[in-house]
């Protein structure tokens, strides 16, 4: 019996399943364990790995593994993992979700409704930007960039999307997806949605200059990671232009966020809840699971990375 280490509760009968096999604890990451779950706010560095000399495998509840030292592991044969794939259609339903919240003004609306300060309808009262029929721009067409293309398509948008290499053209054309440079893809985009992992390439991407760069009048949505957008510029773009809007679900500084972001009217803000749909999370917990499962029975995980 192996001794497991799962860093916080977990959604569903994931961690059952494993205490059934193995003795588990829940709440700690500690050096005695033959294998770590843990969550995007564990680091799992070269000095936290350094002392679980008996650590064979870190099962990461995400999709996205930028806590964790892919090669301090892979130094140690320490066997890295993740949840592909079961969280994709819920995070596209947030970033779709923050797509309209943030262009239809739909939070600020409710925060003035409930504020008492609505004094009745007028033409120009409240005036948004369209959806239906823009041209959305995504920023990594893998699993949930995808997924947030095939609902643009039922909204009539033009979609542009940018990655290191093309998708297949077959593929692309069932998603109406048309490949363009980063810069283009700013320029024309009247909504930007970004779902590109966070790497050293891609910390910083939206920075001030790039931001500059935008459609007057656009709107940035972000429920990849937070270092991806430059927090202070996307407030100075918001408030001075050109964007007119954002909706984010991640921050660089997780939970804090950027006091000028809270300040502004313009800005949807969602406490990273893109996957918070419980078939999701429990889907990801055993996915996690299944995988230490796997590796401490001798076997192949499933997910693998790196």
């Amino acid at each position: 019996m192996a001794r497991v280490h799962v860093s916080a509760p977990l959604v569903g009968d994931a961690t059952e399943r494993l205490a059934a096999a193995h003795d588990v604890e829940i709440g700690r990451l500690g050096d005695d364990a033959d294998a770590w779950v843990t969550l995007l706010t564990d680091p799992i560095d070269d000095a936290r790995l350094a002392g679980a000399k008996a650590l064979r495998v870190v099962a990461n509840v995400a999709v996205g593994v930028d806590n964790v030292d892919l090669g301090a592991c892979r130094a140690r044969g320490v066997v890295v993992t993740n949840t592909p794939g079961v969280l994709t259609e819920a995070t596209a339903d947030l970033a779709f979700g923050l797509v309209l919240a943030a262009c239809r003004r739909i939070a600020e609306g409710d925060r003035l409704v409930r504020a008492g300060g609505w004094k009745g309808w007028s033409p120009s009262f409240m005036v948004g930007g369209r959806v239906h029929g823009a041209t959305l721009g995504i920023v990594g067409l893998g699993r949930i960039g995808q997924a947030v293309a095939r609902r643009a398509r039922g909204f009539g948008m033009h979609v542009l999307y940018t990655q290191r290499a093309p998708l297949p053209e077959p593929l692309a054309r069932a998603l109406g997806a048309t490949w363009a440079t980063l810069d283009d893809l700013v320029a024309a985009s009247d909504i930007v949605s970004i779902h590109c992992p966070l790497t050293p390439e891609t910390r910083g991407l939206f920075s001030a200059a790039r931001l500059s760069s935008m459609k007057a009048g656009s709107v940035l949505v972000n429920t990849a990671r937070g270092p991806i957008v430059d927090e202070g510029a996307l407030a100075a773009a918001l408030e001075h232009g050109p964007l007119a809007a954002a909706g984010l679900d991640v921050f660089a500084d997780e939970p804090r966020v950027h006091p000028a972001l809270l300040a502004l009217p313009n800005v949807v803000l969602t406490p990273h809840i893109a996957s918070a749909e419980e078939a999701t999370r429990a889907a990801m917990a055993s996915l996690a699971v299944d995988n230490v499962l796997a590796v401490l029975a001798g076997k192949p995980p499933l997910t693998p990375v790196g």
